[in-house]
């Protein structure tokens, strides 16, 4: 009944919209996802996102401790309409279980912070497995519980005064970096498949169509 759908839904908008869907939904990955814990700064929370979208990261997971994830619409420009955002507020600890529930769907825990074993950027090994880079707050960074949870931990070299980078710009170097090596990598399957595909087709359709709503009711009215 998807499939059907998204077919309905599709000459509702133009060709050039549909091939331009296919085109980004062939670079999106979900091998590498980014990791927000407790960002209050709702500039910097809005540019990840932004970031994650340019760069076809399509999950960016959300730890809302004490600080509520929040987006100012004039820096992420619309991007988190085409992200999926996965929040995690339900306790008033959060990180466990945002990192348990990650692990769960096989992903490495990669705190991204200067740490006695840490790698650099550079050198990350992507072939061990899907990845998901977990960033801090950003004065005093993660914290501890993240880092004790964290399987292996990344930083940027740097070689300046200044010790650490804004976490906006933290992101958008690991994932500019990461994306690129990720796709000359042909012995990882890194594309989303296709029922992450069609479902995230969908949602595109929906959000590009007006009144959708009254086709999809159409829609049920003539499948009935």
């Amino acid at each position: 009944m998807e499939a059907r759908l998204i077919q309905f839904l599709s000459e509702f908008v133009t060709t050039e919209r549909l091939i331009l869907f296919d085109k980004i939904l062939s670079f999106r990955t979900n091998y590498i996802t980014v990791v927000l814990e407790d960002i209050f700064q709702t500039q910097n929370a809005s540019a990840v996102l932004r970031t994650a979208d340019c760069f076809g990261v399509q999950n960016v997971h959300v730890i809302e401790n004490r600080n509520v994830f929040r987006v100012n619409p004039d820096v992420v420009q619309g991007a988190s309409n085409w992200v999926t955002v996965k929040r995690y507020n339900g306790e008033s600890e959060n990180t466990i279980n945002a990192i348990r529930k990650l692990k769960a769907d096989g992903y490495r825990i990669i705190a991204t912070s200067p740490h006695e074993h840490d790698v650099n950027l550079e050198t990350f090994d992507l072939e061990k497995g899907k990845a998901a880079f977990i960033f801090g707050t950003e004065r005093p960074g993660l914290t501890d519980l993240a880092m004790q949870e964290a399987d292996e931990f990344l930083k940027i070299p740097m070689v300046g005064f200044t010790e650490s980078l804004n976490i906006s710009v933290s992101v958008a170097v690991t994932l500019h970096h990461l994306t690129h090596e990720l796709r000359k990598h042909p012995s990882i399957n890194w594309h989303l498949n296709e029922n992450e595909k069609q479902k995230l087709l969908l949602h595109w359709l929906r959000l590009s169509i007006k009144r959708v709503d009254l086709l999809e009711k159409k829609f049920e009215e003539l499948n009935k």
